[in-house]
């Protein structure tokens, strides 16, 4: 009898052996969207651990700094001067590099009030947070360093200010450092030389909660001392940007200038007179033994400011290293 062809079901083809192929295709998308997934979820877990650690760091070294025991605390008594270090560290520094008060000329004014400022300080009377402001090269740096020297001279170890340099970039760990300086007995000047904030920098909000108006306050033995270019510590196109795009433009500037005004003293530094040039030559030459006829002198000098386009100490002091190192003579006081 002749066989009758099979049928196939309602509504379907024949079976051909192209379907099993189709349907594995069909599966793979949804591997590769697996595979894909797994792949993105595994990244995420790496970030976010990388961002657990990090924090954990963190957290670990405000710890430490917070931790440390009062004998290391009272490790000050080594030095008179430090360099702060974010991770909670105080470098101590053997021999900081300055000059002597006496040598720094025309800065009279500003010299007086910074030291009866420190001097005040130092005795444990009220005395205000220092911003030393004005033209590059006129002593800023030099006449806190000097000051700082001039009040130890004459005082015993055990009261006896120090110095501590925090670095520009550092300002946001300023409430860390506070934190370790207020158990200390001794007395601290904060340093912070060439302090500025340039275009979206929040930095200074940290130093503004320190300055005043945070909860704990500048502790009682510690001050801040700090030197800019700028009397507003801001940018001029910094504050015109913010007067330019916020509701409110005296709000936000009046944000941006009160940094300054937590400063109780302003010292403005400003170009030295032909007068006072030479002064600051002759007496570093004064000082350090460097003779040289003194119409020679003024010739040289004059010649020397006139090739750098400006007068100032750091002029001066650089005239006259170059004219120790021609004639052979070091620079150690005499």
């Amino acid at each position: 009898m002749p066989q009758k062809p099979s049928k196939s079901p309602a509504g379907k083809g024949p079976r051909t052996p192209a379907t099993k192929p189709a349907r594995v295709a069909a599966k793979r998308p949804k591997a590769a969207l697996r595979a894909a997934s797994k792949t993105i979820s595994k990244a995420n877990q790496n970030v976010s651990q990388e961002r657990i650690v990090r924090a954990l760091e963190t957290i670990a070294a405000h710890l430490s700094a917070q931790g440390k025991p009062a004998a290391e605390r009272e490790s000050f008594k080594q030095a008179d001067a430090f360099v702060w270090h974010p991770d909670g560290r105080l470098a101590a520094v053997p021999r900081v590099s300055r000059v002597e008060l006496f040598l720094l000329k025309g800065v009279d004014r500003m010299r007086d009030i910074l030291m009866e400022n420190t001097e005040r300080f130092a005795n444990g009377l009220p005395a205000n947070n220092a911003l030393l402001w004005g033209a590059r090269g006129m002593g800023k740096s030099s006449l806190v360093k000097a000051a700082h020297a001039s009040t130890n001279a004459e005082r015993k170890p055990a009261d006896r200010l120090k110095l501590i340099e925090i670095h520009r970039e550092d300002i946001e760990s300023l409430p860390a450092l506070m934190e370790q300086l207020r158990a200390s007995s001794f007395r601290f000047i904060v340093f912070c030389d060439d302090l500025s904030f340039d275009g979206n920098d929040a930095s200074y909000k940290s130093l503004k909660a320190v300055l005043e108006g945070g909860i704990e306050g500048r502790p009682e033995n510690v001050i801040l001392y700090a030197t800019s270019n700028r009397r507003h510590l801001l940018a001029r196109e910094m504050i015109e940007n913010e007067r330019s795009t916020a509701i409110n433009p005296g709000e936000a500037v009046e944000e941006k200038v009160s940094l300054s005004d937590r400063f109780g003293l302003w010292l403005g530094f400003h170009r030295c007179s032909q007068d006072e040039y030479l002064a600051m030559v002759r007496g570093y030459c004064s000082h350090f033994g460097v003779n040289v006829d003194d119409d020679a002198l003024e010739r040289e000098a004059l010649e020397w400011s006139t090739t750098r386009g400006s007068r100032s100490g750091r002029v001066a002091w650089q005239f006259v290293q170059e004219l120790a190192g021609r004639l052979g003579v070091k620079l150690t006081a005499t």
